[in-house]
């Protein structure tokens, strides 16, 4: 008796087209069923957006008879997941992966990462998720170096299931195979961008303004991510979505609320 192969849904926020979707898609072909779900343009940066106040549209790109089912979304990478878990697949996916993204989501960039909110969404729909991402920005960026790795972590979580309302966020450095000392579990550094705007004028003379800054490292642990993409590791860090500041219960009681 053959072993069912798990359904794997496929996501991410550079767009449908982008290499890195590609070759996570050539990953998980090889592991399970997959089902792709992703934007058809870029949507880097926009965090657990929705798309509330105009139309959705999916296109399926991939024809009948191709071994991957293929959809292209309007939307932002939330809306893919969303769409995805409640209008194309007939039973829940197995595993939900993102990425993988042009860049870094480590350290305080995973609150703004279009990437890791799909994976969250994920997470919060009840299906174990993995955001992936690489340190490298360029459109042509080397993904071969990435691929055992993606492997085994995918069959790791597949095998030994993540606890109840944890996402993975997996970052790789922009290293060669052998360059890449191993895996590393981690916390999320504390970092922080140190933002400005560039301010222009338009021929017609209005202002408009063109954000940049500077990436602060605040944090000196060796635990953290930032440490370990530093030292030539991949880092994973496991991400919950209650943000409830639990440690803060207990002093916040102390204050005269009712009196």
């Amino acid at each position: 008796m053959s072993k069912v192969k798990p359904l794997i849904l496929i996501t991410n926020d550079d767009g449908v087209s982008a290499p890195g979707l590609r070759t996570l898609i050539a990953v998980m072909a090889e592991i399970g069923e997959i089902i792709v779900v992703a934007p058809d343009k870029p949507q880097s940066g926009m965090g657990h957006a929705i798309t509330t106040n105009s139309t959705l549209y999916l296109n399926k790109i991939s024809k009948d008879n191709d071994v991957i089912t293929e959809y292209s979304c309007s939307g932002t990478p939330v809306d893919c997941v969303k769409l995805a878990v409640n209008e194309i697949l007939k039973r829940k996916p197995d595993l939900c992966v993102s990425g993988i993204n042009h860049g870094s989501n480590s350290s305080i960039n995973v609150i703004y990462s279009g990437t890791m909110s799909a994976a969250v969404e994920a997470g919060i729909e009840g299906i174990p998720a993995i955001g992936f991402s690489l340190l490298d920005f360029d459109w042509n960026a080397d993904f071969e170096t990435m691929k055992p790795f993606i492997r085994k972590i995918t069959l790791e979580v597949l095998e030994n299931k993540l606890p109840q309302g944890v996402v993975l966020n997996v970052n790789f450095p922009k290293l060669k195979k052998e360059e890449i000392k191993g895996i590393k579990i981690c916390r999320q550094a504390k970092a922080l961008w140190i933002e400005k705007f560039d301010k222009r004028q338009t021929p017609q003379g209005r202002d408009y303004y063109w954000l940049a800054g500077e990436f602060v490292n605040q944090d000196k642990g060796e635990d953290t991510d930032e440490w370990a993409l530093e030292n030539g590791y991949v880092s994973v860090v496991p991400v919950q979505f209650d943000l409830t500041a639990y440690h803060a219960t207990s002093l916040l009681n102390t204050w005269k609320w009712n009196e």
